[in-house]
């Protein structure tokens, strides 16, 4: 099972260093990352103070080193405009970069990891998982 970490968790992560998530990351031989959470994460990278950058880019880079980034395609396209329609629809809307990373999980059959559950769960089909949630 592919396992996709979005923004919040990988921001989690990379400020808290939470044990019990840190332990979950160990459980899985590879886990993946949106090329849509990657540009986030180097946004915040570049708003970051300038006294402090050089050691989060150098952290950032670790950690995405331990990570496979999957390029956003064609198909997570077709998924993003089913999902964008659907929750038009239904008067559900989530953030545009939430969205562009969950029809990327759903495109890649992907379980998504967050602790922004509240809104990827208005999403049908998606797979959500909480690390963080019992820390």
């Amino acid at each position: 099972m592919m396992i996709m970490l979005d923004t919040s968790i990988c921001i989690y992560v990379l400020k808290e260093h939470p044990a019990q998530v840190l332990s979950r990351f160990q459980q899985h031989e590879t886990l993946h990352l949106s090329s849509i959470v990657c540009a986030e994460l180097w946004s915040g990278i570049e708003k970051s103070p300038a006294k402090t950058r050089k050691a989060r880019e150098s952290q950032l880079l670790y950690f995405l080193s331990l990570l496979t980034v999957c390029d956003w395609d064609e198909n997570a396209a077709c998924v993003y405009a089913r999902l964008h329609t659907d929750l038009q629809h239904r008067g559900l809307m989530i953030g545009n970069m939430d969205l562009l990373i969950a029809a990327h999980a759903r495109s890649l059959d992907a379980i998504l990891v967050s602790n922004n559950v509240r809104e990827f769960s208005r999403i049908e089909g998606l797979r959500l998982e909480n690390w963080a949630e019992s820390d």
